[in-house]
């Protein structure tokens, strides 16, 4: 092996819609401004389970998990000074930027339109010295992964890794959707369609930002008993017939200002388009596979003066948002202990992914000894 690559255990996705494999793969050093992290704690996003059933495309194999924490075990030659040490702990997002073009200037990190070597030039490789691609920028079914400074972000000793690596994706989407995307404000009235752990970060988003009614709407009574309890004023099963006049009533009938959809699926997108106020906005928050496409009556959009906004990553500043979330949790106000299901071995990944897929639970989490 080349001096620094280290051997690692990771779960590989060879065929889409089958089992992952867990094999051993060689982790390369960080070049330039990367870092290598040693993973605590990996959850399971549904964003990954789209992307191994082939939903999105992509070649194999590959390496997913983008929801992580773990501790800085080495760093590229060109790591800015100060902003991460060796033995740090860490969370890893998926969310890299240069903080010079256009989009990081306008304050859109999300949207850095930079070109990253590490995206080019994979760093890991099977026994042969064959690239394994990384998913989400991260591969974070794994022991160990190499990525840019800037998808870091400290956390203090007092959080736990298991739910430290939440915020990374789940709960900074969430939450963003509802404060940064959304802007809700107080006594907005609001709906979220689709309770699952992203959808639960938008309850809680918009019940901080003070919405009023809150309205969760999802087909598990399960999750909605979960939305009440982060913050929900009132819940609706969607397998009524009558969900959508239920929902109208508790706003007499005006609408919602905000009406946030948590689940990838384009429908349920369409179904919720009815909900919306005058001078309401739809957030597309959950992703779709590609092939989904959204009807809409453009002329009533246009008419009422509707929006639809795209949510990516719930439009975060990593070193703004993360520490914000961190204080709130710390506080008692955001609640993240519940939003686990199960902690579960690497050995136990495609348990904890097809229990994922039931969607009846929320994160699963794989934690790593040491």
């Amino acid at each position: 092996m080349a001096q620094g690559t280290i051997e690692i255990r990771a779960a590989v996705c060879r065929a889409f819609g089958e089992p992952l494999v867990i094999e051993t793969l060689r982790l390369a050093p960080p070049q330039g401004s990367e870092i290598r992290v040693r993973v605590r704690a990996s959850s399971i996003c549904h964003s990954d389970i789209t992307y191994m059933d082939g939903g999105w495309g992509g070649e194999l194999p590959t390496v997913f998990g983008h929801e992580l924490a773990g501790v800085v075990t080495d760093l590229g030659p060109a790591v800015p000074a100060g902003s991460v040490g060796v033995g740090d702990r860490v969370i890893v997002s998926l969310l890299r930027s240069c903080g010079r073009c256009a989009s990081c200037e306008a304050g859109s990190p999300t949207q850095c339109t930079a070109a990253f070597a590490i995206d080019s030039n994979p760093r890991l490789s099977d026994a042969q010295g064959r690239p394994v691609r990384v998913g989400l920028r991260v591969g974070g079914f794994a022991e160990s992964v190499v990525v840019d400074a800037s998808q870091v972000v400290p956390v203090p000793a007092e959080v736990a890794d298991e739910i430290a690596c939440l915020i990374s994706c789940g709960v900074l989407t969430g939450f963003g959707a509802a404060v940064n995307t959304a802007k809700v404000r107080v006594g907005d009235a609001v709906a979220v369609v689709g309770c699952g752990g992203v959808g639960l970060n938008c309850v809680q988003g918009a019940a901080l930002a003070g919405a009023l009614p809150l309205v969760a709407m999802d087909v598990s009574d399960d999750k909605l008993a979960q939305a009440r309890a982060f913050g929900a004023t009132d819940a609706i099963a969607a397998t009524r017939e009558d969900a959508a006049a239920q929902a109208l009533a508790l706003t007499g009938g005006r609408g919602f200002d905000v009406v946030m959809v948590a689940v990838g699926n384009a429908s349920v997108m369409e179904q919720a388009l009815p909900l919306l106020a005058r001078n309401g906005a739809l957030v597309a928050v959950g992703m779709p596979p590609y092939d989904e496409r959204l009807a809409l009556n453009v002329t009533e959009l246009s008419h009422f003066g509707q929006r639809i906004l795209g949510c990516k990553m719930g439009d975060a500043r990593l070193h703004v948002d993360v520490p914000k979330l961190l204080r709130l949790y710390r506080s008692g106000r955001l609640g993240l202990d519940a939003l686990i299901a199960s902690r579960r071995p690497l050995a136990e990944i495609n348990e904890a992914i097809a229990r994922s897929r039931r969607s009846q639970d929320l994160r699963h989490v794989i934690v790593f000894p040491g």
